[in-house]
């Protein structure tokens, strides 16, 4: 088993070489909050509501989609990542959206930032790559009194979701662990209050759909970026399973579990 420090130079290694075949003139950071089929950024969007002048912290930010968003929305942004050259690429889509965004190289569990610094912390597919525990206890240190931490993960209990995980291997880096029940359980007894939504179940038939009709291997096309950028091919399909999910989860939770994704809000 690689330790600690193994799996911080393979996950930075991994995120550098993925940030070298990004072209930031691809990338839409107003689809990422407002596709249908990113229901996760469209309830913390509703959650946040005007968050002009805020201090934003995102951790982990990837090409940035999510900072650039919220910086366009009049927040003052700071955006993390273990990877330089994800920054570099965050800053260059910054620069494209005509804001101007901090980047920080940083590890989530050790963030080098006084206490009591930010408003709203943002993240979105970190924590089930880091010790969830340590994270989480740096982002209450970070945050203000009466501050929000959101956060969308994927869950563990779906076999669907995890056949995927399994055959997207070559796009996906081995450190994973999605996050169960009884760790969302745990980060409840950390804020002062935590609300939870649960996305994608029947809805998930949308991954079918890619594999079976179209035949698209999972390593061949991100099918998390698909539904985003590719959504009007599936825009029917997807919008009619939605409105069954919320019927269907609303009248059976204990469903919920075998979600795809969970969006989290919260509160110091």
């Amino acid at each position: 088993m690689p330790d600690q420090k193994d799996t911080f130079t393979q996950e930075e290694h991994f995120h550098d070489e993925w940030a070298k075949s990004i072209d930031v003139d691809d990338i839409d950071v107003d689809m990422f909050f407002t596709c249908p089929s990113c229901p996760e950024n469209n309830i913390i969007r509703s959650w946040l509501g005007d968050i002009r002048g805020k201090r934003v912290l995102e951790l982990g930010c990837g090409a940035g989609e999510a900072s650039v968003f919220l910086a366009k929305q009049g927040a003052e942004v700071t955006a993390t990542d273990i990877s330089g050259e994800m920054l570099l690429v965050a800053t260059r889509l910054a620069q494209k959206n005509g804001v101007t965004i901090a980047t920080e190289k940083a590890l989530s569990h050790d963030l080098p930032f006084p206490d009591n610094s930010f408003d709203i912390v943002y993240c979105a597919n970190l924590l089930h790559h880091v010790d969830l525990e340590e994270t989480v206890s740096e982002v209450r240190r970070v945050l203000v009194d009466g501050g929000v931490f959101v956060a969308w993960e994927p869950l563990a209990h779906n076999p669907v979701i995890n056949v995927y995980r399994k055959m997207a291997d070559q796009i996906r880096t081995a450190d994973e662990h999605p996050l169960t029940m009884s760790q969302i359980k745990a980060i409840k007894k950390t804020f002062q209050s935590v609300q939870a939504e649960m996305t994608w179940f029947f809805t998930l038939a949308v991954f079918l759909k890619f594999y079976f009709i179209d035949r698209i291997h999972p390593n061949q096309e991100r099918y998390w970026k698909k539904i985003i950028y590719d959504f009007d091919s599936i825009a029917k399909l997807y919008l009619f399973l939605e409105k069954i999910d919320r019927i269907f989860l609303k009248c059976f939770p204990f469903l919920k579990r075998y979600c795809w994704n969970v969006v989290l809000r919260c509160q110091k």
